[in-house]
């Protein structure tokens, strides 16, 4: 089904989401909820639920936009997983919502991922390490990647657009905590930090969207 709001029209219809080993989501609430706080209830195993919570979605305001830089490519594959034959590095999880100032979530909504690899470097010729998804019912999403590497003049990062249906796109970027080139990136936003726990050799890590859907 196509959707005339997205960046590019022709992409697929909705992804299911939420691969069951990750346990069940619960539907986050307004009564102080972070939008950077676990949403995660039931399977005790997933580390998820001990991240630290943050400033409430309706006090923090909006997700910051950042520039999309010079390495973004349109027309990225749909797909959950980013992990292919020939990607090496940590595997990371990153999960969470899109939603509302009012922390509603956002079903159906874009989110559009593209980083480097452990070496620091973008694949400007292919599609390696990017991709899209759409937020299932209660705006939320689930991607399988890699921690990025570092290249000259940068902290560690990633990318994504995210767009709500029929509203104008977000581009920003997302950081890790403790970092010690965040102090010295002039993008970087603590805003953008996401909620990150080690699991075994996985790191978990967690971000909400807070979106203006006027």
């Amino acid at each position: 089904m196509q959707r005339p709001w997205l960046i590019n029209s022709s992409r697929r219809g909705f992804l299911r989401m939420c691969p069951p080993m990750l346990g069940a989501f619960v539907l986050a609430t307004c009564s102080r909820r972070s939008p950077n706080q676990t949403l995660y209830a039931g399977d005790q195993t997933d580390s998820a639920q001990g991240l630290p919570p943050t400033p409430a979605c309706d006090d923090d305001g909006l997700t910051p936009s950042l520039t999309a830089g010079p390495f973004y490519t349109p027309n990225s594959p749909e797909r959950q997983s980013l992990l292919e034959p020939g990607i090496t590095g940590t595997r990371m999880i990153i999960t969470g919502q899109a939603l509302s100032v009012s922390c509603a979530p956002i079903a159906n909504a874009l989110v559009d991922f593209w980083h480097a690899n452990d070496r620091g470097e973008y694949d400007n010729n292919g599609y390696n390490l990017r991709g899209h998804q759409f937020t299932d019912n209660e705006g939320r999403y689930w991607l399988e990647t890699i921690v990025p590497g570092i290249y000259p003049g940068r902290t560690r990062h990633f990318h994504v657009k995210v767009q709500a249906p029929n509203q104008s796109v977000l581009t920003t970027q997302l950081y890790f905590p403790e970092e010690p080139l965040n102090r010295s990136d002039r993008l970087f936003r603590p805003e953008l930090l996401m909620s990150i726990l080690d699991e075994d050799d996985v790191k978990q890590a967690k971000f909400n969207f807070v979106l203006d859907v006027g």
